[in-house]
């Protein structure tokens, strides 16, 4: 799940972050955001490229703490911020897998006034 953090939405490059995604995700792995949800490696690349699209340049996703789980489900707390500077969200991911990630949940706990996030 950590490798999520950083190789899929810590990368900037569609081209290395959908590599990233075939080696994490399952063919058939969908992603769950707030308001619609994306299934296979394309469309999750898609949906983390706008997500990242209305991110400053200078925001960076750092896992905050191990990841947890068992029996085939993983949680993962995060934080997301400008480099050097507050964090200004908060969130919790949720995978379940089945051999490769098979769907991400991830859900926003705390943001900054101002800030609109949906990862």
């Amino acid at each position: 799940m950590q490798a999520n953090i950083w190789r899929v939405f810590g990368e900037r490059d569609a081209a290395e972050r959908l590599k990233a995604i075939r080696e994490l995700y399952a063919e058939n792995a969908t992603l769950y955001e707030p308001q619609t949800s994306a299934r296979g490696h394309v469309a999750i690349c898609d949906a983390v490229s706008a997500l990242l699209a209305s991110l400053p340049a200078n925001f960076a996703f750092t896992a905050a703490g191990p990841a947890a789980g068992h029996h085939g489900v993983g949680r993962l707390n995060w934080r997301s911020g400008p480099t050097g500077a507050p964090l200004a969200v908060t969130g919790t991911g949720v995978a379940r897998f089945v051999g490769r990630s098979h769907s991400v949940s991830p859900r926003l706990s705390r943001s900054r006034q101002g800030l609109t996030a949906s990862t």
